[in-house]
């Protein structure tokens, strides 16, 4: 084995001889994106046909909402087939969509009587017009006057589409009912089974009063909750007379075009047109969010329109 010659006087150790130093630490990891924060906001609540006042926070969709809600009331989520907003009643008008305003009561209506009717289409529409609740159950917004769902006086606007010819719907969204019921033929009956929400009777006087959802908040009365399907729910500003009505005609077209009606779905449609240049721009924006859709592309061209036409004030 070799032996190493010592070292003369005055001769410097070679850089590469010399103990290597430690290495600094590494930097930690870059932290991943933060978790979307759950707006600190606290709702008032009732069951529509009666019961004590409820409070209800943390919730950023509409399952997570009727979720809160049954915790509270010691109740099944399945239970709840829509909610209105500062009336108890079944209006269409005060339905709950994708907004709820920081100070709006909140109604949730039950499950109530099922029955099953049958239908024969006598002409091509039926003269209904179908949302959903945003969490499975597809129910009945609209009935027109003088229609064949009309003379059919037992079926009722806030009723619950459960299944047609015994096959459940339930989960299926508003366009694929609608679908389905424009594609029963003409003169061959088919039957309904709905369920209705459930009734005040003598329940009602226990409603009670209840403070501001905004009790202990800083808030202005013009911003709302926005709801969203996918990702954190957000405080905004109510929207202007521009974006309400473009939104209302988006609404209009959707019934017109696919026979339902869904505000939270239309201010979606409004949004991805925001700022967009073209219609295929549009388009392309659409899809990405509401590819399952496949709208055609007549209703496209005109929500682009009607878009253009409150821009420059045509409407």
């Amino acid at each position: 084995m070799p032996e190493l010659e010592p070292m003369q006087k005055g001769e410097e150790m070679s850089p590469q001889a010399q103990d290597t130093p430690p290495l600094p630490p590494s930097d930690p990891p870059p932290p991943g994106p933060p978790d979307y924060p759950r707006p600190r906001l606290v709702f008032h609540t009732q069951l529509a046909h009666g019961s004590p006042t409820g409070r209800i926070h943390g919730f950023t969709n509409v399952k997570e909402l009727y979720a809160k809600i049954a915790e509270v009331f010691h109740i099944s989520p399945s239970e709840i087939l829509f909610c209105t907003l500062n009336s108890h009643k079944v209006d269409m008008q005060k339905l709950l969509g994708g907004q709820i305003g920081l100070e709006d009561f909140i109604f949730a209506h039950v499950r109530g009587e099922a029955k099953e009717v049958e239908v024969t289409k006598t002409e091509d529409a039926l003269g209904l017009t179908i949302t959903d609740n945003g969490a499975g159950y597809a129910f009945i917004k609209r009935i027109k006057e003088g229609s064949t769902i009309d003379r059919l006086k037992s079926v009722c606007v806030g009723d619950h589409i459960e299944a047609i010819n015994d096959q459940s719907i339930v989960g299926s969204r508003h366009y694929e009912v609608a679908k389905m019921l424009k594609e029963q033929p003409r003169g061959a009956p088919f039957t309904l089974r709905l369920v209705g929400p459930k009734r005040a009777f003598d329940m009602i006087g226990m409603r009670t009063r209840a403070p501001k959802s905004s009790e202990g908040k800083m808030v202005n009365g013009r911003e709302t909750l926005r709801l969203r399907s996918k990702g954190s729910a957000t405080v905004q500003e109510v929207p202007n007379e521009f974006e309400e009505m473009i939104t209302r005609k988006v609404d209009d077209l959707l019934e017109s075009y696919m026979g339902i009606r869904d505000p939270e779905l239309a201010t979606t449609i409004v949004e991805a047109g925001r700022d967009k240049k073209n219609p295929d721009d549009f388009a392309e924006a659409l899809d990405s969010v509401l590819g399952d859709f496949a709208f055609p592309d007549v209703f496209l061209f005109d929500v682009w329109g009607a878009i253009g036409d409150v821009k420059n004030g045509r409407m």
